[in-house]
């Protein structure tokens, strides 16, 4: 059988594959190497080090990210962008603690970030207002993949909502009711994460305005 030439992007590919499955923490020169049938030093010729490694698959993610686009509305090119980037993050839930790193200051992440800066300010958004917007933006997305990983990787017993809703219902009827939604959570008519977008986009379209119009605002802390 001809071997299949070995390339960069094959080896980053390969490294994203091994993460999905087993998480960052099973990733290794080592074991990266095995998988493509090389040895070891053979990948130095295309990655310097480990660090140079994680940088180029941060960018291969960031790179499924719909940009924020510069054509019509500016909350609509940014939702699009903000659904985007949260589903490849689920995709690839090991990629949230890199780009929260060293490893997350890559350039395709850069070019993400400036299209969405430049976005907010082109719309309206002042320097200090466009700086809250994307730090809430990004701590949304960040912040709801990790919840989401968080979750599903929980190891329950079978039927243990519905015993947890039964147990509890008489002393705490809230918390019983809050877990039947969870039960139900597939009927819901928005998802969580763009359920919260939503309510921050609608925050963002209010002080805009507000600003726009002249009136006085509630100073961000």
């Amino acid at each position: 059988m001809q071997r299949t030439p070995l390339s960069k992007e094959r080896v980053l590919r390969t490294a994203i594959d091994l993460a999905d499955h087993g998480g960052i923490d099973s990733l290794s020169m080592r074991k990266l190497a095995h998988q493509l049938g090389v040895e070891a030093m053979s990948l130095y010729y295309y990655v310097a080090n480990k660090d140079e490694l994680l940088s180029g698959i941060v960018d291969m993610v960031v790179s499924e990210i719909e940009p924020t686009s510069r054509d019509g509305d500016w909350r609509s090119a940014v939702r699009r962008s903000a659904i985007s980037f949260h589903d490849a993050l689920k995709r690839h839930p090991w990629a949230t603690s890199l780009m929260m790193g060293a490893s997350g200051v890559s350039s395709a992440r850069m070019l993400y970030m400036e299209a969405l800066l430049g976005r907010l300010r082109e719309a309206g958004f002042s320097p200090n207002l466009t700086h809250h917007a994307y730090h809430a933006l990004d701590s949304h997305i960040i912040g709801s993949t990790l919840w989401h990983a968080g979750y599903s990787n929980m190891k329950l017993p079978a039927n243990f909502e519905q015993t947890f809703v039964r147990d509890i219902a008489k002393e705490l009827p809230y918390l019983a009711e809050h877990a039947e939604q969870h039960l139900t959570r597939s009927k819901r008519d928005v998802p969580e994460f763009e359920f919260g977008l939503d309510l921050i986009l609608d925050g963002l379209e209010k002080i805009l305005g507000m600003s726009a119009k002249g009136r006085p605002r509630r100073r961000p802390t």
